[in-house]
């Protein structure tokens, strides 16, 4: 009888124990869930925060610039991954108020060709890529500072704006698939008439280029020949034979490459002088992954099915406008 009591006294008991446990346990479950799910939702914020671009123009000896800084900065905003805004100097001489704070952004892009920046500008510009800053030099961008020894080193080949052979050699691709660093005398930065031209992929394990077919029609454009400079640290990603039947060199000059720069990494394109040219399919491609590479050392976009191909030319028309650049 007394066992029999026991027992009841303790099955009473233990009813609203285990109903309260079992409630605690839900509690800290629901608990944890909501902590993983604001976890999550840090972590997606992180991951989705755009990365951001800042383009420099307001000088240029193509007078289309204004509207190539609208198309690229169109086609990196397309790509989902980049905020872009634009730095415009005065339209002539050094601007004294041009000061970006190049800190702020994770690559530049230069569509600038024309007088030097203020000093304190260009060494905020040095220790920016020396720092990690990433940079990209788009056609005539190759042209500017031709006597700003640290630019030189950054872009690696140049042309025009006074370069010779004390800029440093010629670099290119001979006929064998060799690569040449050339010392002879000569200027620096020669093209023919402008026209469509096969591009030849020279690493295809690169991020920027990996995926690409081993050659592509590039649309109608000046294709650069003679280029020199320090290249130091650079890896020529891709070339474009430039034909003496079309007034060019003869040799395979350097149409993607990169450049490692302190800390920084660079992408540089001769590629890019029409908005014609700006259109093709191939440059755009180049651009985008260009950019990623240069702010965060990898690439994530994928090849589009609308890349060209060794035969022919592949372009997207551009609408002007519906471009719009943050000031």
């Amino acid at each position: 009888m007394l066992q029999h009591f026991h027992r009841k006294i303790f099955t009473q008991l233990s009813l609203p124990i285990t109903l309260t446990a079992v409630l605690i346990c839900l509690a800290s479950c629901q608990t944890s869930a909501i902590a993983q799910e604001k976890q999550a939702d840090k972590t997606t914020a992180k991951t989705t925060k755009k990365l951001k671009a800042l383009i420099v123009d307001g000088q240029n000896n193509h007078r289309n610039w204004p509207q190539t800084t609208k198309m690229m900065a169109k086609y990196l905003a397309d790509t989902g991954l980049f905020e872009v805004e634009v730095a415009t100097t005065a339209k002539k001489g050094t601007d004294p108020n041009f000061k970006p704070e190049f800190s702020k952004y994770n690559v530049v892009i230069s569509n600038y060709n024309g007088a030097a920046w203020p000093e304190a500008t260009r060494k905020a510009f040095v220790k920016y890529i020396k720092d990690g800053g990433g940079f990209i030099v788009v056609h005539a961008a190759n042209n500017a500072f031709g006597n700003w020894r640290e630019y030189n080193e950054i872009i690696g080949l140049g042309g025009w704006g006074g370069r010779n052979e004390k800029s440093g050699p010629y670099v290119y691709y001979d006929d064998k698939g060799k690569l040449v660093v050339d010392k002879s005398k000569g200027r620096g930065g020669h093209h023919g008439p402008q026209h469509p031209f096969q591009i030849v992929v020279r690493n295809e394990k690169h991020p920027i280029t990996k995926g690409m077919p081993k050659a592509w029609m590039h649309a109608k454009d000046e294709l650069y020949d003679y280029l020199r400079g320090p290249a130091t640290g650079m890896d020529i990603l891709a070339t474009a034979l430039a034909a003496k039947n079309k007034g060019g060199s003869g040799r395979h000059e350097p149409m993607l490459l990169t450049i490692e720069y302190g800390k920084g990494r660079i992408f540089h394109t001769p590629m890019g002088h029409g908005n014609y040219s700006q259109e093709c399919v191939g440059f755009i491609v180049c651009l985008q992954r260009g950019a990623e590479w240069a702010a965060t050392g990898k690439v994530t976009q994928k090849i589009p099915d609308d890349f060209p191909d060794a035969d022919k030319e592949s372009s997207r028309k551009f609408q002007f406008e519906k471009a719009k650049a943050k000031k």
